[in-house]
This record gives structure tokens, sequence and C-alpha cells, in this order.
């Protein structure tokens, strides 16, 4: 028996050889399967952790599948084999091929838990983006896996890298606009200038964004209508995100006309004041009668709406025009006419008759400018 044992081979390897080969992959399996499931329970138990370079790691290892375990424990246990040089130069290459397969599946995992982190920290992150950004990782990283793979097994990969470019440059070249819309996307994502929601004013368009594609975003205008326009176009041009406005500025100017007296002109500068300060959700700045013009005397009222809703800032607007109405009103006051009334003296004309000039005269202008919610 023990001579059997010394003297049978299975190709020129004796048998004890293969059975120790055997035992020796075994041994090896098992201890990496429950070192597999140790490191698998310590990721379920730091669930929840703010990720570090070990934790990382631990989540990496843990994606080991079962097929690379075994590869592994296979060329450990074939080290114990008797073998001839020629099998030994392949056991190398084929170590190279298994390590640079594992290493390129636990740094896709990486990439895949990083992105998976980052979303979960960053609500508003675009899933477009991730996902393009994400894909391209995973290219690069097995394109780098594979031409190492070839390198090592005698291939020449210059010609083939270079085939890779030369196809590369021609197909940005003939799809430029597209890969330019990509591009403005992942920048869109990751620099954020607008998210989901928000409304923005940009060129002649207003509206709310409603979707970020990867060549086109979708914006819902007022009119109700969905504008379509491209990423490149929309980055090129001043982008106004109306959204993230945490207060409005507001200034109007109005018209008294003459007749007022000094003090009353003063006190209405003060009771604007009043008014506005009165109102909640606003911030006053100033009110002052800025020019003593051709119809009347001339206001300028400066406030802020600590909102960024139009709605809002149009109802406190309502309510301080209606209370500077309110003043007037109970001080005797009236705003600027549109009309210049003109006054002569009667004189004689050249006939000698008496004419009387005393006449209003329309000018047509207006006495008043508009709120500027700048």
């Amino acid at each position: 028996m023990r001579e059997w044992w010394l003297e049978t081979t299975i190709l020129s390897i004796p048998i004890w050889n293969w059975f120790l080969a055997v035992a020796v992959t075994c041994g090896i399996l098992v201890a990496l399967l429950i070192l597999r499931r140790y490191v698998r329970a310590r990721v379920a138990g730091s669930h929840g952790h703010r990720p570090t370079f070990l934790r990382i790691a631990l989540r990496a290892a843990a994606g080991t599948s079962v097929l690379a375990l075994f590869a592994l424990s296979v060329l450990l246990g074939v080290k114990f084999l008797e073998l001839p040089p020629a099998w030994q130069s392949g056991i190398s290459q084929l170590w190279f091929v298994a390590v640079v397969v594992q290493v390129a599946l636990w740094m896709n995992t990486v990439v895949g838990y990083g992105l998976e982190q980052y979303v979960e920290r960053h609500a508003e992150a675009n899933g477009v983006t991730m996902t393009l950004i994400g894909f391209s990782a995973r290219a690069v990283l097995w394109t780098v896996a594979v031409l190492a793979i070839l390198d090592n097994m005698g291939i020449n990969i210059t010609a083939f890298v270079a085939s890779l470019g030369i196809g590369g440059v021609a197909v940005a070249l003939a799809a430029q606009v597209v890969l330019s819309d990509l591009f403005a996307s992942i920048s869109i994502g990751l620099d954020k200038p607008f998210e989901m929601g928000d409304f923005i004013v940009v060129g002649g368009i207003a509206g709310s964004i409603e979707h970020v594609g990867l060549k086109t975003t979708r914006i819902r205008s007022l009119g109700g209508e969905q504008i379509v326009c491209s990423n490149t176009e929309l980055l090129k041009q001043t982008i106004q995100n109306y959204k993230r406005m945490d207060l409005r500025r507001i200034a109007f100017q109005f018209s008294v006309a003459y007749g007022a007296s000094a003090n009353d002109a003063e006190g209405l500068a003060s009771a604007i004041k009043q008014i506005i300060e009165r109102i909640e959700g606003t911030r006053f700045d100033r009110a002052h009668l800025l020019a003593l013009g051709e119809r009347g005397l001339n206001y300028e009222v400066v406030y802020y709406v600590l909102s960024a809703d139009y709605n809002r800032y149009m109802d406190i607007q309502q309510a301080i025009n209606l209370g500077i109405m309110r003043e007037l009103e109970q001080r005797g006051m009236q705003f600027g006419r549109r009309e210049m009334q003109v006054h002569y003296d009667a004189r004689p004309d050249e006939a000698g008759e008496s004419v009387d000039l005393n006449r209003d005269v329309d000018f047509r202008k207006g006495f008043s400018r508009a709120p500027s919610p700048l």
C-alpha cells in the first residue's frame, strides 16, 4: 500500500502530492470563507457610521466572491505540487490574472459604495449624473485591468491602445455635440447651479426645473408649456436661481403733489417707515424725499421682503401701497398729477383784447415708477 501511495502518479506527479494539494486547497478555502463571514459581520455592525478608509476596505473585502476565493485557494494549493517548469510559468500567469481581477472587483465595490454614500448624504444629487460618473469610472477600471492582463500574457497592446486612441478621437469628433452635453450634465450634477424644482430665469426663459437629463434639461414655464434646453447652451448663459434667494430687495418711487408743507413732507417719510415695519416678514431700509420734481415731491422707498415667495412680495407691496394712500388721505395730500398747470396773467393781445391764459396744459407724462424687486 505504501509503495502504491508513493509510486502511483497522475500526470507524472505522485498521487500523495495531489492529495496534499487538495487538502491545502480545501483548508485555505474554508479559512477564507470564515474570514469573509467575519468581515461581513463587521460591515453589518458598522452600518450607519461615517465611512472611513478601514470601513471602505472592509466593505470591499466583504464583496469578495466565492469563485475568487476558490481560485485563490487552488493557486495556493498548486504551490505544493511538483510541477514541470512549463506548468510553473502558466501558473504564475494565472496568479497575475486572478490578482488583477480580484483587485478590479474590489475597486468596483469601492466605486459603488462611494457613490452610494455620496447620494445618501446629498439627497439633491442628480441620479443621472451619478450613474454616468459610476459608469465612466467602472469603464476606465476594467479597461486598465484587461490591458494589464493582456500585457502580462505577452500580447503586444501598443497597437491596440493606439487603435483605441484613434478610434476615440474619431468618435469624439463625430459626436462632439452629444459629448459636450454629457459633460455639461456632469457639470450640472457636481456644481449644482440649479436642482429639481428650482425656479430659474435664463435668457428669455423663466420656469421651474422638471428634469435634468444626459443631453437636455426640461423647464416648465410660467405659461404651462415644457421647454427643452441643451445642457451646453444652458450653461453658456447667466442663470438666475430665485429659489435660493433668501430675501428680496424692493425699491420703488412715487410722487406727491405740491402744496404740502415741509412738516407734512417730512412726516410722510416717517409714516411710510412705520407702515413697512408693521408688516410681518419685512425689513425697512430707507424712505426719503428724493427730489423736487416738475410735477411734485418725488419719494423713494427701499425695503426687504424676508422671503423668496413672489406672491408674498406682491401681498406686502399691495399693503404698503394701500397704507400710503390712507396716509395721504389723512394728511390731505394728493399724488402727483399727470398734468402740469401753467398759469399766465391776462394781458391784452395785439388787437387790444384781453385773453385769459389761465389754463391746464397736459404733458401726458407719468408721475411714478413701478416697484423694482432688485
